[in-house]
């Protein structure tokens, strides 16, 4: 828990309140993306719940080695991590390389506010997710793709703008969503396309 806030004790619940107070600093982490109609940037613990609501509206499309459930675990504590290492721009490639051992610190350490077997189970669906080989994390990290993608293409390309990005950057790294689900990624470049036209991407 932060310095300044007390140390309360809730008997056999008392690691889990003191990791559910933490984990309230997510909502401070902002990423890039502004909230649609708005100006204000959307934090890290709003994308987290919109990407898990993804999974579930995209779950017809997930095929029978996908368990929903688990997927949904993973979008809500994917980003946890950011609360110690902070938001990169996906685009980052540098930046995304170094800020791997301190997410890897972070969730050390913030799940280690939790007991067993929590602790084990919340860190494992993280890793899971990071090494992206499992059905589960395959279609997780396909839509933690897509959902930038699609704020950006209904808000006229604000995040793109805002930081110079190309389309051959959105291209390159998002192509992992055509390896998962192939008529979704063939929409989006020919929407991709458009927002070059449009002058959304460089």
């Amino acid at each position: 828990m932060s310095e300044a806030t007390p140390e309360l004790a809730f008997g056999e619940l008392t690691e889990v309140v003191a990791f559910l107070m933490e984990i309230d600093k997510l909502k401070s982490i902002q990423r890039r993306t502004k909230v649609l109609g708005t100006q204000r940037q959307e934090n890290t613990a709003e994308h987290s719940w919109h990407f898990a609501v993804g999974v579930m509206a995209l779950a017809p499309y997930a095929g029978d080695k996908v368990d929903i459930n688990r997927v949904v675990q993973m979008a809500l504590v994917h980003d946890i991590v950011e609360i110690d290492a902070g938001d990169v721009l996906v685009y980052d490639l540098a930046g995304r390389a170094a800020v791997h051992a301190r997410e890897e610190a972070a969730a050390e350490r913030l799940f280690g506010l939790l007991p067993e077997p929590q602790r084990g189970h919340f860190h494992q669906l993280w890793l899971e997710y990071e090494a992206g080989e499992t059905p589960n994390a395959q279609f997780a990290l396909m839509l933690d793709r897509l959902m930038p993608v699609l704020m950006n293409l209904h808000n006229r390309g604000q995040s793109w703008v805002e930081n110079g990005i190309r389309l051959e950057q959105v291209l390159s790294r998002n192509a992992f969503i055509g390896d998962v689900y192939p008529a979704l990624w063939e929409h989006l470049k020919r929407h991709l396309d458009a927002a070059h036209q449009d002058g959304w991407l460089k």
